[in-house]
């Protein structure tokens, strides 16, 4: 499967809902930009947008919840251990409360990975931060030589189609 994103304002990311209603795009609010996505198996509808091969997933993406994308810049050699690190705890936080879904998102062009997680709220996301589980599931993940560069966050408010 696929995951295809690309960013702009809110009323024109709308317009692409009307002329491919067949989608199911998932709209975000975030602090500099909004973001519309989608997954599927067809190429991207998005005349300017970024595309993914979803890796690992757990949980349905839903029309609201708060959503932190971790993008990761990774080395062409550092690949195969990046994935293999993802793939081997890939339910380290499907049980924590609030959890709602997790997508490892590999760039079809470019090196920068996203790992995508929703929660219900920003405050369960902050207490997944806290938790033992947490400390667990990153106790490999200091920057690495696989990094490519620094990664960094953008996180989003889901934006239900009926409310602004």
């Amino acid at each position: 499967m696929n995951a295809f994103m690309t960013n702009g304002t809110y009323d024109f990311l709308l317009k692409l809902a009307e002329k491919y209603p067949a989608i199911k795009f998932h709209f975000m609010k975030g602090t500099s930009n909004d973001v519309a996505y989608y997954e599927g198996t067809k190429q991207s509808v998005f005349v300017s947008g970024r595309a993914f091969e979803v890796l690992v997933q757990s949980g349905d993406i839903l029309d609201s919840g708060y959503v932190v994308m971790n993008n990761i810049p990774v080395t062409d050699e550092g690949v195969p251990i990046f994935e293999d690190n993802f793939k081997k705890r890939q339910q380290a936080i499907d049980k924590q409360e609030g959890f709602q879904a997790f997508r490892l998102l590999k760039p079809t062009k470019g090196n920068t990975y996203i790992v995508f997680t929703q929660w219900d709220s920003m405050d369960s996301f902050e207490q997944w931060k806290d938790s033992e589980g947490f400390q667990k599931a990153h106790v490999d993940t200091k920057p690495s030589a696989y990094f490519a560069d620094r990664p960094f966050v953008n996180t989003y408010h889901m934006i239900e189609k009926d409310k602004k």
